[in-house]
């Protein structure tokens, strides 16, 4: 096979060893021991979670905003968000991670009872005021519950008690939400909020935030059943009062249900998948142009690669440019059909008994992958 030339390098990170960047300079590394000659275009990725804003900002030259916002359990916190060009005007990247990590929180902390989303509202509205007319939110990695209902409240949604008052924003005192005012901020009004997930899993039920999410974030066995009725009551309220069907909606378990209060607060909302909106905001299809091969990754193949992961996205647009693409992965647990469809080279770096080992020595393990693979690729 000819040896290929100008070579783009677009992984996604690799959770808990390897951020996108770390990823695609030691892939380079591998490349350049076998192609020294090659010309390679580094442009790492995000399916809207952790190192979202970064990466976008970076690779469209943005502008970097910091603000005190409210945690999750009401303390300061510093998140960052970028400003950066687009066809219209302006978009603002925004990572609910920023605001409400769940890495952040120590384990013994964790209480999703008691979390909040409304310091993501902060920032979404200082983003407004900044006058963009477009707002990227990459949802995910956070130790929220709430259903958004803290987010909603701090752009403006009024969310009432019987008496007429506005309930604190906890998640468990939705049981007694009676009605919802829409925001007065007719900002809101004129804004594209796109939301970018990479799952699709409904706010309520067995596959729902609750349910799949929340033990992960330190709930309780006995917390759930109070949890799922607080978030069905809200999603009903919303559906009567802004006439909104919120529980029937892909992605709205996403983020601990976080689209859910958005979608409420903000006319103009949409769930997209992750990687779609970044690989877009960095015109990765654009740096496609004039390219031999495409090199992709993600820390793990499995079940969930077919959506809103950097892979799937990448090879889509591979595919349509006619360019060859070839992936790497951390471990590999199930080749998705996608991949086997388009003959992907997929190179393992690690077996189930490596893992502990490979993530220590993760950069390492991907350089030798990426050498291994290219040499795969040119039969050499």
């Amino acid at each position: 096979m000819m040896i290929p030339k100008r070579i783009l390098i677009c992984p996604q990170e690799f959770k808990g060893s390897l951020t996108a960047r770390e990823v695609s300079d030691a892939i380079a590394e591998g490349v350049n021991s076998v192609i020294p000659t090659a010309d390679l275009i580094i442009q790492p990725l995000a399916d809207g979670g952790p190192g979202t804003v970064d990466i976008v900002g970076e690779s469209a030259a943005g502008r970097f905003i910091t603000r005190t916002v409210m945690g999750p359990f009401g303390e300061s916190v510093e998140a960052r968000y970028a400003i950066i060009k687009n066809n219209t005007g302006s978009s603002a990247v925004i990572e609910q991670a920023s605001v409400t990590a769940l890495a952040g929180v120590p384990s013994e902390e964790l209480n999703p009872t008691k979390a909040t989303s409304y310091g993501v509202g902060q920032i979404i509205l200082d983003a407004v005021e900044q006058g963009v007319d477009e707002i990227i939110l990459g949802v995910g990695g956070t130790c929220t519950n709430d259903g958004g209902a803290g987010a909603a409240q701090a752009l403006g949604l009024g969310l009432l008690d019987p008496a007429g008052v506005e309930l604190p924003n906890h998640p468990l005192h939705l049981v007694r939400l009676e009605k919802i005012i829409p925001s007065p901020n007719k900002k809101l009004n004129q804004i594209q909020l796109r939301i970018a997930v990479d799952v699709l899993n409904l706010l309520l039920g067995p596959t729902g935030a609750t349910s799949i999410f929340g033990p992960q974030k330190g709930m309780r066995d006995w917390q759930a059943p109070a949890l799922e009725e607080a978030l069905a009551i809200f999603a009903n309220q919303i559906n009567i009062d802004l006439n909104i069907d919120i529980a029937e909606r892909d992605g709205t378990g996403a983020g601990g249900g976080l689209p859910c209060g958005l979608i409420a607060a903000i006319p103009e909302t949409t769930i997209e998948s992750g990687a779609s909106l970044v690989s877009d905001a960095v015109q990765l299809e654009a740096q496609m142009l004039g390219v031999d091969l495409v090199i992709t990754g993600e820390g793990s193949l499995d079940s969930q690669t077919s959506y809103g992961k950097a892979v799937s996205h990448v090879l889509t647009l591979a595919k349509e440019a006619k360019i060859p693409c070839v992936a790497i992965a951390g471990q590999v647990n199930e080749i998705p059909a996608f991949l086997q469809d388009a003959q992907a080279l997929v190179s393992r770096t690690a077996s189930d008994a490596e893992i502990a080992d490979a993530m220590m020595h993760a950069s390492d393990r991907v350089a030798i992958a990426a050498k291994t693979l290219i040499k795969r690729y040119c039969e050499l």
